[in-house]
């Protein structure tokens, strides 16, 4: 597998988990120290993922209904990587989210998540 189609495969798998709900499924694509900065609407967000993990445990059951994602860039330098990706429709939002990867001892994990809602 090449390091683009395993950086796809993380950030298809950060898809799949927010569309399934699952807060282990999250926890599993994301580096232990990772960092979660960005704009909810107006609110400023600066920290670790478990804001995040906390409402994505807490949605709605039919929250990922109408969730559509849309990776629209990968580049691969070593073993680093960074995605755009493009979500409609996740906790009633859209957002543009630029992850930076790491490839840490042969495992491609987010490192950072820098987000806004549209």
């Amino acid at each position: 597998m090449s390091d683009g189609t395993a950086a796809r495969a993380v950030i298809e798998e950060y898809v799949a988990a927010c569309r399934a709900r699952s807060v282990p499924r999250l926890k599993a694509v994301f580096h232990p120290a990772a960092v979660m900065n960005g704009y909810l609407m107006e609110q400023l967000l600066i920290g670790s993922p478990e804001p995040f993990y906390d409402a994505v445990q807490n949605a709605p059951a039919d929250a990922s209904g109408g969730y559509l994602a849309d990776i629209t860039s990968i580049e691969v330098t070593g073993q680093i990587a960074s995605v755009t990706l493009k979500e409609q429709g996740f906790l009633g939002l859209r957002f543009t989210n630029y992850f930076h990867l790491l490839n840490v001892g042969d495992r491609w994990q987010i490192l950072s998540k820098t987000f806004t809602t549209e």
